[in-house]
């Protein structure tokens, strides 16, 4: 049972349907190169349509900074949207400034047919959360969904003021996401083991400070963990290490402590002693390191630890490498982990959610993206999710 509305909830039959989906894709000459969003929004899109209703979409786009620049027009999507729903896109060179040209062309636009507006960051407002952009966006439909999570930590006016305007729903991807996060999190199976990699602790504090509270065990990874290490009076060479942290690191120890989180590091590395694919390496306890060496990978019996902690949980949240993934053979901690954890999915053993734009790419790397419980695209807002935070696109749908 949500706390919101779905799509479900709503009769679509001759409705105007306001869908603010995520539709910053990644494009080169002249031609969307990775369509992984628009193609999770899809089935949205075709339930309004086959439900009678007449999708409008809205999106953000690049970073225009609020003024009319051809460069960032959403035109260049229309093509991705009709191959991913198979249905004719009309584009609307929309004024955020008056609304009254796009109402007109909606009205004309022939039944079957997905409504594209253009770069909502046209406008000024939509990053301020303009009250009078939001009442324009709602003037243009009967009801909004909110499909793009990607987008649910910013309070803009297309994610959170024009949801207060009309009736409004979650569509099917944003629907799938926010249960996918809570069987994570938010009501989880235990007991839960969270792995977090990463360049820096100084990113992170919101989020280890989160989920120590949360769950029963921490695995810290990446050049975080040598931060951690630091802390611990351990010699980490020449490895990244954010030595003003370890306050920070020793805060978050104590407060796992609390709350009987137990916090896993490596106990022995792969050390490099220089920054490059397939450089010269050795493994090392991380009581002996090599004063010259950097950390560039867990080693061996650290991936059997992290394995053990997998095998005993039953939910797993992860969010970034546990070493330098994109270097070969820099990337066999993370692959090792990531595939075990796959394993166990596919099994039925374990619920496991993940995200972030370098764990997607591990896990792509790894051959097991799609094996996982649930991987979020959405950067930014599962990364808040993560934190505790709320976000002020889902909290405009629970109070609607």
């Amino acid at each position: 049972m949500t706390d919101f509305k779905t799509i479900g909830d709503l009769d679509f039959d001759g409705k105007r349907v306001l869908i603010r989906a995520d539709l910053n894709m990644p494009v080169a000459d002249g031609r969307v190169t990775d369509a992984t969003r628009i193609e999770r929004t899809a089935p949205t899109i075709t339930a309004i349509a086959v439900g009678g209703g007449t999708p409008i979409l809205m999106s953000h786009f690049g970073r225009p900074k609020g003024q009319v620049n051809p460069e960032f027009s959403l035109a260049v999507t229309a093509p991705a949207i009709e191959k991913a729903t198979g249905r004719p896109v009309v584009f609307v060179e929309t004024d955020w400034t008056d609304v009254e040209g796009a109402r007109k062309a909606i009205a004309e636009v022939p039944a079957g047919s997905v409504v594209l507006l253009e770069n909502t960051r046209f406008h000024p407002g939509e990053e301020a959360n303009d009250a009078e952009l939001a009442a324009r966006m709602a003037s243009l439909a009967d009801i909004y969904v909110n499909d793009a999570f990607s987008a649910a930590h910013r309070a803009h006016a297309s994610t959170e003021g024009v949801a207060r305007l009309l009736p409004a729903a979650a569509g099917l991807a944003m629907q799938a996401e926010l249960e996918a996060l809570e069987a994570g999190l938010g009501n989880p199976k235990k007991p839960v083991v969270a792995i977090v990699g990463g360049a820096k602790v100084s990113t992170k504090i919101d989020l280890l400070e989160n989920l120590v509270t949360r769950v029963e065990a921490l695995v810290i990874g990446g050049g975080m963990a040598n931060t951690f290490l630091h802390a611990e009076g351990i010699n980490i060479g020449n490895s990244l290490c954010e030595k003003d942290q370890a306050e920070t690191a020793r805060r978050i120890y104590d407060k796992a402590a609390q709350h009987n989180c137990a916090i896993l590091l490596p106990v022995d590395a792969i050390v490099a002693w220089h920054f490059e694919a397939n450089a010269p390496h050795r493994i090392y306890g991380v009581e002996a390191m090599d004063r010259d060496g950097m950390i560039l990978d867990v080693g061996p019996h650290s991936v059997d630890r992290i394995n053990a902690a997998i095998d005993e949980a039953s939910t797993l949240v992860w969010n970034g490498p546990l070493g330098a993934f994109e270097l070969h053979p820099f990337d066999a901690g993370t692959l090792a982990a990531a595939r075990h954890a796959a394993a166990r999915t596919k099994a039925g053993k374990l619920t496991s959610v993940a995200g972030g734009g370098d764990t997607v790419a591990a896990l792509a790397k790894a051959g097991v993206k799609d094996d996982f419980t649930y991987v979020s695209t959405a950067g930014g807002a599962f990364l808040e999710w993560m934190e505790g935070k709320p976000l002020p696109g889902v909290e405009a749908l629970k109070q609607a």
